[in-house]
């Protein structure tokens, strides 16, 4: 979530995106011409660390909208009586300018978007491209009604889908870019998001830094950080506050894969939980003695692999990279050719 005071009306959020060099001249007008608030329902969430509040009142309300922060606009999948998980929302504009910026996109162009949400970031593509470069899949059925509203009322009118994401868009053929504003575990062969293709079909590119998005629903997986049955005790080692690096969860994500972290800010540093689908189990706090539960020793197994990562020089996430091909993907580092390989534990 955004730290930055948030900005009184949408064209002074613009000027502070275009200040902080997010938006090129023609982007700039893009944005201008697309309001955010038309994208956002009456109902809406500001998402923090351990829930979602819900936001009261017109101001407020305002006052979010015209701010750098995402702004919920769905919880547990429109379900009543859930546990207030966000599941969809309109990203963060900063996010929004930095992808399409990425996106590198060009007059006549066709452009493929996985995930619609309230349909602001097609807006901006029909404003650049025009309507009929501009194609948009959403999953969720209420959500996609209610973008297509908000897209026919702004004067937008892209081809959109009810659909699945991850399955190809009958006779959609070829597009030049495509956008996934979810997020992915893994990126299927039908979806190639951020990455060049090459002629032989191959996808490969550089990460660029870190995104939080809503998942692709296929791509969720369960909260497992309750961690069950009879802990193990042993002195503290790593403090866990050094894992919470990106280019240390790009390398750790590629030699320990169905491994999840999730972490919680402490005076002292940080608290973490880390779990494998096989049951096994780590708690440690920065200065407080480890818990391992289940089988093995994972956190022996992320202290190793954190070590390795200091013998390789610590590198940024800039240094990592992604090949996607139909027999799978690879994380690789400063080179397509030095993939980063599974461990053996």
């Amino acid at each position: 979530m955004s730290t930055a005071h948030p900005a009184s009306t949408y064209p002074a959020l613009v000027q502070e995106l275009a200040d902080r060099g997010l938006l090129s001249a023609r982007w700039r007008r893009v944005f201008e011409a697309v309001p955010r608030s038309r994208f956002v329902p009456a109902e809406v969430w500001r998402q923090l660390p351990d829930r979602c509040e819900p936001v009261v009142g017109a101001d407020a309300w305002l006052t979010l909208v015209n701010s750098d922060e995402p702004v919920v606009t769905q919880l547990d999948d429109g379900d009543l009586g859930g546990p207030g998980v966000a599941t969809s929302s309109n990203s963060m504009p900063s996010m929004v300018a930095r992808m399409l910026t990425l996106l590198e996109v060009h007059d006549g162009q066709r452009v493929l978007e996985i995930g619609t949400g309230t349909g602001y970031v097609s807006a901006l593509l029909c404003e650049r491209l025009g309507d009929d470069l501009v194609h948009s899949v959403e999953l969720d059925p209420v959500v996609a009604r209610q973008a297509a509203d908000a897209l026919a009322q702004a004067g937008y009118r892209p081809h959109l889908r009810v659909g699945d994401g991850e399955q190809p868009w009958p006779g959609l053929g070829p597009v030049d870019r495509l956008i996934a504003t979810c997020a992915l575990r893994y990126v299927p062969y039908t979806a190639l998001v951020q990455l060049r293709v090459q002629a032989d079909g191959t996808a490969t590119g550089p990460f660029c830094g870190g995104a939080t998005y809503m998942p692709m629903r296929a791509h969720r997986v369960p909260d497992l950080h309750e961690v069950r049955g009879k802990g193990r005790a042993r002195a503290a080692g790593l403090d866990p506050a050094r894992l919470l690096d990106l280019g240390f969860a790009l390398y750790a994500g590629a030699r320990l894969p169905g491994v999840r972290l999730i972490h919680q800010a402490t005076a002292e540093g940080a608290r973490v939980w880390v779990t494998r689908e096989n049951g096994s189990g780590a708690t440690a706090s920065s200065g407080e003695e480890v818990w391992q539960y289940g089988p093995g020793f994972l956190w022996e197994e992320i202290e190793q692999v954190w070590w390795e990562y200091e013998s390789v020089g610590r590198p940024d996430a800039q240094q990592f990279g992604l090949t996607v091909t139909d027999r799978g993907q690879q994380v690789w580092l400063r080179d397509p050719d030095e993939a980063i390989r599974p461990s053996r534990a």
